[in-house]
């Protein structure tokens, strides 16, 4: 039993809704979509990620012969209904904006249309990979935004919440713009560049601060980047500047230096001048310690000669915007519309489409959110990528992903690209033919119920 693949990985409501399917039979076709129903606080946009994470587990999705026996012993469940669950896979279609499309409130980024019990039971993991991956992302954009021309590294991993979270962090951000990460696994599992330097410790563990960057550089003579903030960081700045000559006698290039603490701008102007007195003008300075967009924009408004910056707690936890209003609704139903009509939750009935509108500069101008058959003007953002349970194309890869996804970041206007709320949001119309759905759908369901109630018997 896999835990992340295991069909248990869910919440219990899923599997009994499967049941109370199989009881009825109702095994139609329905029809379910993903969105968001508003923006978190100081947020302009969102960026779609985790697609490829769950067209995976929808391609593995089966119970083992494991999970088939704990849910007979469970008591739950009946055994007729166990025994069916050991033929059940995902044999529908998907569809979906590409990873790394920029999308705003109210729009459908995913759609489902499976067999009902199929499209119920994928409901909770595929809501826990495209929103973990969608706020990482987002986030990330924001400071691939702020500093475009910057080395940027994922450093989250230490304080994620759970190791699969750091490792779909690297990946998230990566599809968002970062330069990598510090997370190993990411390299040989997704192909993500991983980056790393030297810990605090082996320079305690050293009785001399230089000793320890020269021990350093010869083990990695190739990738030396020294930390120099364990003690005085203008003094160790000037051992490297030093110790700088004696390495290069042994083929040895000082790549950079590491800033983890203290005032970053006024560190890194006195290390920057230190290094360039000695000649040491392509050393990097690169800077950590608690940093997330608005650090890093401040930075560099202030002008700090920075090149480069790892960022962890607030990337990998999106400390400030923690969670999307995200949803996975049934929209239709045995060739019916399907609505939920909840006070501060109502969903728009049918399939749907986005169209996208650009201005003539190519910044973005609006969307529009209609009915799938209601072709209009624009360009339509969902795309068919999984057929009768199978992909339509393989993953692209990164270059491709990231390629676009710095296309869709491109299209921001300037007020969509600050990091606090603008005064001007996105505008996402509904379509007139959609209003009219709703409302229809709603006469429609009001007059059932009234007669419904009038027939019921009070005993």
């Amino acid at each position: 039993m896999n835990p992340l693949t295991s069909p248990l990985l869910t919440d219990l409501y899923q599997l009994t809704m499967l049941q109370a399917y199989f009881a009825y039979g109702m095994r139609e076709t329905a029809v379910f979509e993903f969105f968001v129903r508003k923006l978190p606080p100081h947020r302009n946009f969102i960026l779609a990620a985790g697609l490829e994470q769950v067209l995976a587990f929808l391609e593995q999705l089966r119970f083992d012969q494991d999970e088939l026996a704990w849910l007979e012993q469970s008591g739950l469940f009946g055994k007729d209904f166990v025994e069916h669950l050991r033929g059940l896979r995902f044999t529908g279609d998907v569809y979906a904006m590409p990873e790394g499309t920029v999308f705003f409130p109210n729009e459908p980024i995913l759609r489902v249309v499976a067999p009902m019990p199929q499209a119920q039971l994928i409901e909770s993991r595929l809501i826990n990979l495209v929103h973990f991956e969608t706020i990482v992302a987002s986030k990330a954009a924001r400071s691939v935004l702020v500093a475009p021309d910057k080395l940027l590294v994922d450093f989250g991993l230490r304080r994620a919440h759970g190791a699969e979270a750091g490792l779909l962090a690297a990946r998230a951000s990566y599809v968002a713009g970062f330069s990598g990460t510090a997370t190993v696994l990411a390299a040989p599992l997704f192909g993500i560049p991983i980056f790393g330097t030297m810990a605090h410790s082996f320079i305690q563990a050293h009785d001399d601060e230089a000793a320890a960057f020269a021990g350093f550089a010869k083990v990695f003579p190739n990738s030396t980047v020294l930390l120099i903030d364990t003690y005085d960081t203008e003094a160790a700045a000037r051992k490297v500047v030093a110790l700088a000559p004696q390495l290069q006698r042994a083929g040895i290039t000082i790549k950079g230096v590491r800033l983890d603490s203290g005032d970053l701008a006024a560190h890194a102007r006195d290390v920057r001048r230190i290094l360039d007195g000695a000649g040491l003008t392509q050393t990097t300075i690169f800077a950590s310690g608690n940093l997330d967009e608005y650090r890093v924009r401040d930075l560099l408004a202030a002008g700090a000669p920075i090149d480069g910056f790892g960022i962890g707690t607030s990337l990998v936890t999106a400390s400030d915007a923690p969670y999307l209003d995200a949803v996975y609704k049934l929209q239709e139903y045995a060739g019916k519309p399907r609505r939920k009509r909840s006070t501060g939750k109502a969903t728009w009935p049918g399939r749907k489409q986005v169209y996208r509108h650009y201005r003539g500069d190519g910044m973005l101008e609006h969307d529009v959110v209609t009915l799938e058959d209601d072709v209009q003007p624009g360009r339509p953002l969902l795309q068919l990528v999984m057929k009768d349970g199978k992909r339509v194309d393989g993953f692209a890869g990164f270059d491709v992903l990231r390629n676009y996804t710095k296309g869709q970041l491109a299209t921001l206007p300037q007020h969509l690209r600050e990091l606090d709320t603008s005064s001007e949001p996105y505008r996402v119309e509904i379509a007139p033919v959609l209003r009219e759905l709703a409302a229809k759908f709603d006469r429609q369901t009001a007059s059932v119920q009234h007669s419904a109630s009038s027939d019921v018997l009070v005993v």
